[in-house]
């Protein structure tokens, strides 16, 4: 599923490099020539500017566009103030029981989960196979290694150039970490709402999702953690070994062995 989407700028200096990223994505290039709320042929567009790269919806009244932003707002907010280890997605993927440890977020969509946990120490491996989603994820990673208050963080951020299926299978992670897209009805806020919204509108949920799991658990040296939403089914109809509850959601976890520090 993917709605008509095209890239976009309104910088003609900016012209030749955003042809060679609709090339690369296989998707229409427009130079802007008026607002994007008078843009008609076109639902979404993937719009280049001097501040990064977006996803902006078109016609009139239409949000302001998403990026991916690892240095304000929310998410910066979650890394001063979020709680640190205590976190729910902490204690999921084992930091109450070992640091430093190696995860593949197969699913990295914005990157926010990744941030978190290399906030807290993690080496991130980030997967993300939706090709606008990927040059939004790389354009934040780009800009955030140039902010000294969180360079360090997104250097412990390496964005792979394949998906999860692509990665050797003698390869091993001391975590995966699958989100895959569901039908979200939570009471989220109004900013998740918005992209969400754009995400289901372009992508839809994740039809192949249960398969992610049996190469999860087959890269994954210690344990694999899958954030669902409540009331949603088990990945791939597989009963984790516990489950972590929380207030909108909830992670199950997966163990192949065990992460106590008593171990290593």
């Amino acid at each position: 599923m993917l709605n008509s989407i095209a890239v976009a700028t309104n910088d003609k200096a900016l012209e030749a490099e955003c042809r060679v990223l609709a090339t690369s994505l296989n998707l229409d290039f427009i130079l802007l020539k008026e607002p994007i709320k008078f843009v008609s042929q076109y639902d979404y567009l993937l719009l280049k500017t001097w501040d990064g790269v977006a996803i902006a919806k078109t016609g009139k009244g239409a949000p302001k566009p998403v990026y991916v932003d690892f240095t304000s707002g929310a998410v910066d907010h979650r890394r001063k103030f979020g709680g640190g280890k205590g976190q729910d997605i902490a204690k999921a993927v084992g930091l109450n029981k070992r640091a430093n440890l190696s995860v593949l977020d197969a699913t990295a969509g914005l990157g926010r989960d990744a941030f978190v946990l290399a906030c807290l120490g993690c080496s991130l491996s980030l997967c993300e196979r939706v090709g606008f989603v990927r040059a939004m994820l790389e354009d934040g990673l780009y800009r955030a290694s140039l902010h000294e208050e969180v360079a360090e963080i997104v250097n412990d951020m390496t964005l792979l150039s394949g998906d999860i299926t692509t990665i050797p299978p003698d390869t091993r992670f001391d975590v995966v970490y699958l989100d895959p897209m569901y039908p979200h009805t939570d009471k989220s806020s109004a900013a998740a709402k918005k992209e969400m919204a754009f995400f289901r509108d372009l992508i839809g949920k994740d039809s192949d999702a249960d398969q992610l799991l049996p190469f999860a658990l087959s890269i994954a040296e210690y344990r694999v953690v899958v954030k669902r939403p409540k009331g949603a089914p088990f990945l791939n109809g597989s009963e984790p070994t516990y489950q972590l509850e929380g207030k909108s959601g909830r992670f199950d976890i997966y163990v192949s062995k065990s992460l106590d520090s008593s171990t290593s």
